[in-house]
């Protein structure tokens, strides 16, 4: 089995384009966008942080990815002089309802109730960043908001479940092939070429229960040259 890819890229690959650092990118989105709608209304909303915070960088949403065998778009794609970032959005969210921002808003969020797809989802965009960035100058930013607690807790329980090796709570190491319920579903099989450590963060703390929010973002290095993974697109 070949060597996973080093989980730290060097420092110039966790900007967004080589012009933004993702945490004044988030500290621009959080503090004019505590919460969002939809995971459309984040994907618009962080384009217009990372415009804000690097004025030289044009973000362009739902873009085709060209050469690829079957219909594929990428949430963002971010365009600086000195690099390009794909972008890769999961808005997993329980039921909260209230009123945030300014001016204030109120929102009514909708509970998704399947914790263990999200996982499985969230870990096909990282999968899929690492098939994008397949040139020198582009790297990959796989992004995660949520207020689902159970999703940065690592599980109580011993008990395995079906999603065992898909878990991303904080502090979780990721790499290689990952099988869903021992892999008796092959097509959620998901194979990571990097090797990645999880780390969450805060992003904004609301009235009432489900508040809290937080934030898992994975940067993918580029791989330019090397023929991705097999695995279910």
């Amino acid at each position: 089995m070949a060597t996973p890819i080093p989980t730290t890229p060097p420092a110039d690959l966790e900007m967004i384009a080589g012009s933004a650092a993702l945490e004044e990118v988030l500290a621009c989105l959080s503090a004019r966008r505590p919460v969002f709608h939809s995971e459309a209304d984040l994907q618009h909303s962080f384009a217009l942080a990372v415009g804000e915070v690097a004025q030289e960088v044009r973000c362009r949403l739902e873009v085709p990815v060209r050469g690829s065998d079957a219909s594929e778009y990428l949430d963002l794609l971010c365009l600086g002089p000195a690099g390009r970032t794909a972008v890769e959005f999961k808005y997993v969210t329980r039921q909260w309802a209230g009123t945030a921002g300014t001016p204030p808003e109120e929102y009514a969020l909708r509970g998704h109730n399947a914790p263990d797809v999200a996982r499985r989802e969230f870990l096909r965009d990282v999968g899929r960043l690492e098939r994008f960035c397949d040139r020198a100058d582009q790297n990959g930013l796989a992004v995660l908001i949520t207020n689902e607690a159970s999703l940065w807790r690592p599980r109580q329980r011993r008990t395995p479940t079906r999603d065992e090796e898909f878990r991303i709570h904080h502090g979780r190491e990721l790499s290689g092939t990952l099988l869903w319920a021992g892999g008796t579903f092959p097509a959620n099989t998901r194979v990571l070429r990097g090797a990645y450590t999880l780390a969450w963060r805060p992003y904004t703390l609301l009235d009432g229960p489900g508040g809290e929010f937080r934030c898992l973002a994975v940067f993918v290095t580029p791989n330019p040259g090397q023929p991705p993974p097999p695995q279910e697109r």
